[in-house]
């Protein structure tokens, strides 16, 4: 007799992880979904909408896994996993609707699961964003015991008429910045050749504890502030891998260039700390996102509202630059 538990995958393990979540993922749910956990798909009611565009986004968290796991943290990934997508489809302006994860291990701890999945959680609720569903893998043999890997994938929607693309960018808008939380959920296969002792000290406590800080989720203040200045706002960026060289030009239009001025971003200690570890100051900024995990270019005659109001809303805003003509699409100044 051989049975599916002697070949290393354990369902037990994973009926006991989808009772320990069932509770906290059901309370992201709303009106809108109409099945519970368990369904082979999931049903969600698209309301209150007069002519919507659906808007997708998946991505994951990297080897910042590698830190969670080594230092047996788990739930903050959770919450990188869904901010990665999330912050994503906001861009084109859109609010997250419902939320699907992918969790991927060798051998199942229901313990471990459960707590990445409530990390998710949370971050869902938060954004107003229903946690429908996912998938738990066991693979035993493709991957080690004790090595997870997660993607996430959300859906939003918008109106048409609401979009936001970039294609309204124009010469003089001002471009902003919300500060993030720290590195977020990139670079880190970097950061794990440069910090090998991940308990060496970075202002007082074991730098791993900066590293894990979980990337920011910017739905909740950006969409109240679109529901009053909509035609205010031209552009939208979430600043992730390849740092502000590689993500705000894909909301310019050709022709026009953001130019930043590099004093005026508020980096943050961690990113100095790095930067003294002998990574060139080119490869920190096109790595990092520096201290800015959100570009809103607005425009110039609406600026100081527009501060004032995110301000209002508890979001640290750095005026960066501005946008002028030029082939370059970026400037860093």
């Amino acid at each position: 007799m051989h049975t599916y538990k002697d070949s290393g995958v354990d369902k037990e393990e994973g009926y006991k992880a989808v009772d320990k979540i069932k509770s906290k993922v059901t309370e992201t749910h709303n009106e809108n979904v109409l099945t519970g956990l368990g369904s082979f798909a999931s049903l969600y009611a698209l309301k209150d909408y007069k002519n919507p565009v659906l808007v997708s986004g998946t991505d994951g968290v990297g080897t910042k896994l590698a830190i969670a796991f080594t230092k047996k943290i788990f739930n903050t990934v959770g919450q990188d996993c869904f901010a990665m997508c999330a912050n994503d489809i906001l861009c084109q302006g859109a609010k997250p609707l419902f939320f699907l994860d992918y969790l991927a291990c060798g051998k199942l701890d229901s313990d471990v699961s459960s707590e990445i999945v409530m990390g998710m959680a949370e971050a869902c609720k938060d954004a107003d964003c229903a946690l429908v569903g996912g998938e738990t893998a066991e693979m035993p043999g493709f991957y080690k015991d004790g090595d997870y890997d997660m993607a996430g994938f959300c859906v939003g929607a918008v109106e048409r008429d609401r979009i936001i693309n970039g294609k309204d960018v124009e010469e003089g808008d001002i471009i902003l910045g919300l500060a993030s939380s720290g590195v977020h959920s990139n670079g880190f296969s970097l950061i794990r050749s440069l910090v090998t002792d991940l308990d060496e000290d970075f202002q007082g406590e074991p730098v791993y504890k900066e590293l894990l800080k979980p990337t920011r989720v910017y739905v909740r203040n950006v969409l109240k502030l679109l529901e009053s200045h909509f035609e205010h706002i031209s552009g939208m960026a979430h600043i992730t891998g390849g740092g502000l060289p590689e993500n705000l030009p894909r909301t310019i239009p050709e022709g026009l260039c953001g130019k930043i001025m590099k004093d005026s971003v508020p980096v943050l200690p961690i990113f100095d700390w790095l930067r003294g570890k002998g990574v060139p100051d080119e490869e920190m900024w096109g790595t990092f996102n520096m201290g800015v995990g959100f570009i809103l270019i607005v425009r110039a005659e609406q600026k100081e509202l527009i501060v004032s109001t995110l301000e209002t809303l508890g979001e640290s805003v750095a005026i960066l630059g501005q946008i002028i003509k030029s082939d370059k699409k970026i400037c860093l100044i």
